[in-house]
C-alpha cells in the first residue's frame, strides 16, 4: 500500500460523486503515480461501502480482463474483479434510460449463480461446480467513471485505474434459460452479438482462462486473501469472451448463445 486513508477516501469520494453526475474525473494512475494493486483494490472497496451506505446491497461479483488480449492490453498476467450491486440488475430486453451511463459498453458471459458460498486458496473446480446453482446467458454493462485517456498527456488508463473503477462495472443482464453446471462443456458455450441487427463480435466460453469455472476459482482465492467470499444466491459473472462493444444511444444488442438461450438489452 502506498496511499493514506485519506487519499484513498479522496480518490473513492472522487469516483462515486461522477457516476452521481455524469462526470468522470482524471486518472487516479495520474494522480497517485506510484498506485499499487492493493492500493486500488482499496479504493474500490471505500467505493463500495459509500454506495452500501447509499442503501445499495451486494448482488454478487465479476471477473474481468480474463482474456488474454486485454491482459496484453493493459500488461498484467491476472484478471480482476469488482462488486455488483442491486441497482445494476436489468430485466432481459430492458430499455437502460438515456443519461443512466456516462461510455456504457456491453460484453457477452456465462453467468453463475451460487447455492453454496466459497473462499480460499483451496477451493477446486469441483468445488465450484457443487456450490453452483445453475448458469446462464448474460450481458455485462461496462462503464468508465474515469477518463480513457488523459487530454494533456495522452497517457491512457491503467489497471490500477479500472480496478479502483469497481471494475469498470456498471450493470448486468441475465437470460432466462438456467442450466446445470455440468450438464455441458462451457468451453463452447459462445455466443454471436450484434447491435442493431449486425454482428459485431463472437466468441467461445474457452476465451475465459480456458474455462469460465477456473475464474470463479481465481475469485474464491483472490477474495480469500481478503478475507471475503462468494456467498449463497450471489450472481458471479465469470468474464468476457467478446471484445466491449460500445452502445451509443439507441443501440440494441442481441446475444445469441444457440441452445443455451439468449439475452438482450437497448439504449434509450
Amino acid at each position: 500500500m502506498t496511499l493514506s486513508q485519506d487519499e484513498i477516501e479522496k480518490a473513492a469520494g472522487d469516483l462515486f460523486t461522477a457516476e452521481e453526475t455524469g462526470r468522470q474525473i482524471g486518472l487516479l494512475t495520474l494522480r497517485h503515480p506510484q498506485m499499487t494493486m492493493d492500493d486500488a483494490y482499496a479504493v474500490q472497496a471505500a467505493l463500495v461501502r459509500r454506495k452500501l451506505a447509499a442503501g445499495r446491497k451486494v448482488i454478487g461479483w465479476k471477473i474481468g480482463l480474463t482474456s488474454k488480449a486485454m491482459q496484453y492490453a493493459l500488461n498484467i498476467d491476472i484478471p480482476d474483479s469488482g462488486v455488483l450491486l442491486d441497482d445494476m440488475m436489468f430485466a432481459n430486453g430492458a430499455t437502460v434510460p438515456a443519461g443512466r451511463f456516462i461510455q456504457p459498453r456491453i460484453e457477452a458471459e456465462i453467468a453463475f449463480v451460487m447455492k453454496a458460498p466459497l473462499a480460499g486458496k483451496d477451493v477446486t473446480r469441483e468445488d465450484v461446480i457443487a456450490a453452483t446453482d445453475y448458469v446462464a446467458p448474460s450481458l455485462e454493462i461496462l462503464d468508465t467513471r474515469i477518463l480513457r485517456a488523459d487530454p494533456a498527456t495522452g497517457q491512457t488508463r491503467k489497471i490500477f485505474d479500472t480496478i479502483s473503477d469497481n471494475a469498470a462495472n456498471a450493470g448486468i443482464v441475465l437470460g432466462v434459460e438456467r442450466h446445470a453446471v455440468d450438464t455441458g462443456d462451457l468451453r463452447w458455450t459462445g455466443a454471436i452479438v450484434s447491435r442493431n441487427g449486425e454482428v459485431e463480435e463472437t466468441g467461445l466460453g474457452a476465451g475465459v482462462l480456458n474455462d469460465p469455472v477456473t475464474g470463479i476459482v481465481w475469485l474464491a482465492h483472490r477474495m480469500g486473501k481478503y478475507g471475503q467470499r462468494i456467498e449463497a444466491g450471489q450472481v458471479i459473472l465469470s468474464g468476457s469472451f467478446i471484445r466491449p462493444i460500445e452502445c451509443p444511444p439507441g443501440s440494441k444488442i442481441e446475444a445469441d448463445f444457440g441452445g443455451f438461450g439468449s439475452v438482450s438489452c437497448e439504449f434509450a
